[in-house]
């Protein structure tokens, strides 16, 4: 099967969050599973380079529309992670994606619906011709109802859309003339039964296209599919998820184990795993090799070296992520005697001053570091390193940080929402086989919820210590592989394009 995923992000080299791990990791299980797989993605000068093999232009001429003008692109080739990806650099007067940043610019719905228009010129013009077009949260929405008005009437070979919510709150809202300018007659689709936004009725909502006009629609978990049907989930959107809720399904996302993985990590400094003791003298990936990373990472970072429980976090600092329960949680391990490693950074600039201010006020602090940006060296390291790690998410569709910690023995501490209710099962009070429980769970997003979670880690950490050795093995062996997401995937690809084989069998 030839599948072709476009999104706006892809890690390592164009990573801002979970979204372009998502893709690597889909991609390449996909990959080894014997399909065809390309990605596509916009030329930012900012991405790593370094991290793509054999980086070259491939075709320097490919036409977009664009506000009533042919536009001239550059396509680059490339290989990421054994992943062919082509790359669209646009040679418009905006210079879109040569702004030294991947989002946070005014003109950022501008800067996407040019892409997605380009995305599909070069599918078609390259003659691609593939079975499954896979797209990714907002920034790629718009391609699903430009593909079935301009490009689908016209193919040999009908593709099928997928589109993936990977958080419904960031909804891509413009005007109907902001359609217009790819060559879609917007005020066509300004209509409730098409892309009006619920709310704000003279807007355009591109994602709410999407799920109407894709073939099928996913989102990163079970428990946020749910979730996104009620109106406090749905933001909006919840009526038009219902009505379409038969090709609607949620699945849990997945960790690509090749490169979130302590027994191999590239960046740490000594590997482990779960074994307790050598299998044989050339075994040297035994548990207690976490508690030479962790006095490594102390003497990195200026922290002193006591008995004391480190507390991780690593998120973008928006409020989706619980800014206050993290800065309270901060506060509170002081109080119970641990050390506190933060890793973040946010694109709103009153969130960014705040921690800013706390950063000055802990500078010189031996049991905090605050690091306000980011670095994939510091991220492998902290997971590894911490004992615990927070997740206070007011919601989260899916979230990987609490996946990747357990692979590493870092205990997760969260807030049941989302895909952080899917995959930890509190260690006290879940009701199931001890051997299922891998961390701890608090249910109100307030300070009284991460104290009681956190009160009851510092105890087990502190006085059992058998027991906590006993769940960070457990932990370990959590499998969140890519394997059963990628068939639930392909599953849904096989079926939709089972349906148009049989649509087009039928004498009606």
């Amino acid at each position: 099967m030839h599948i072709i995923n476009i999104a706006s992000e892809l890690a390592p080299i164009a990573k801002v969050g979970g979204l372009g791990d998502v893709l690597l990791g889909l991609s390449r299980e996909l990959s080894c599973k014997g399909h065809d797989i390309d990605l596509i993605i916009p030329k930012y000068d900012c991405m790593d380079t370094e991290s793509i093999r054999d980086f070259a232009i491939y075709n320097d001429s490919l036409p977009s529309f664009y506000k009533g003008t042919w536009h001239r692109n550059t396509i680059w080739k490339g290989w990421v992670e054994n992943l062919k990806v082509y790359f669209i650099e646009p040679h418009h007067p905006a210079h879109f994606f040569h702004r030294g940043c991947f989002y946070g610019c005014a003109d950022d719905m501008e800067r996407y619906l040019y892409f997605s228009r380009a995305a599909l010129e070069f599918i078609e013009k390259e003659g691609l011709s593939p079975h499954i077009i896979h797209l990714h949260d907002w920034q790629t929405a718009v391609i699903a109802p430009l593909y079935h008005e301009l490009y689908r009437p016209q193919c040999v070979k009908e593709a099928k859309i997928v589109f993936t919510i990977h958080n419904i709150e960031y909804q891509g809202h413009c005007s109907s003339s902001d359609l217009d300018n790819i060559g879609l007659n917007g005020s066509h689709y300004l209509l409730p039964d098409k892309m009006q936004d619920a709310q704000y009725k003279e807007a355009i909502n591109l994602l709410k296209g999407a799920i109407i006009y894709a073939d099928h629609i996913t989102t990163v978990s079970p428990n946020y599919a749910k979730e996104v049907l009620t109106p406090l989930g749905g933001r909006g959107l919840d009526k038009t998820l219902y009505k379409y809720q038969s090709k609607f399904k949620g699945i849990l996302n997945g960790i690509d184990y090749s490169y979130w993985n302590p027994e191999i990590d590239r960046y740490l400094p000594t590997h482990y795993s779960p074994r307790e003791t050598p299998e044989s003298k050339k075994d040297r990936h035994t548990l207690d090799k976490k508690a030479y990373i962790k006095n490594f990472l102390r003497e990195r970072l200026f922290l002193a070296e006591e008995h004391r429980p480190i507390v991780g976090c690593i998120a973008r600092l928006v409020p989706q992520k619980g800014i206050e329960l993290i800065k309270h949680a901060l506060h509170y391990t002081l109080e119970k005697k641990g050390q506190f490693l933060l890793l973040g950074s946010s694109p709103i600039e009153g969130i960014n001053a705040e921690f800013q201010q706390l950063n000055r006020h802990f500078h010189e602090h031996p049991h905090v570091r605050l690091i306000l940006h980011h670095s994939e060296e510091l991220a492998h390291l902290i997971y590894a390193a911490s004992d615990m790690f927070i997740v206070p998410s007011l919601f989260e569709p899916c979230g990987l940080t609490q996946m990747i910690a357990l692979k590493y023995g870092t205990i997760p501490i969260v807030r049941k929402t989302g895909g952080l209710a899917d995959t930890i099962s509190d260690v006290d009070y879940s009701g199931k086989p001890i051997e299922k429980t891998n961390g701890y769970v608090f249910e109100y997003p307030d300070a009284k919820g991460i104290e009681s979670a956190l009160d009851r880690a510092f105890e087990c950490w502190f006085h059992y210590p058998d027991r906590w050795r006993q769940l960070i093995i457990r932990a370990m062996k959590t499998d969140f592989s890519w394997n059963t997401p990628s068939d639930e995937y392909l599953n849904i690809y096989q079926s939709i394009l089972a349906t148009e084989k049989e649509a087009k069998k039928s004498p009606l």
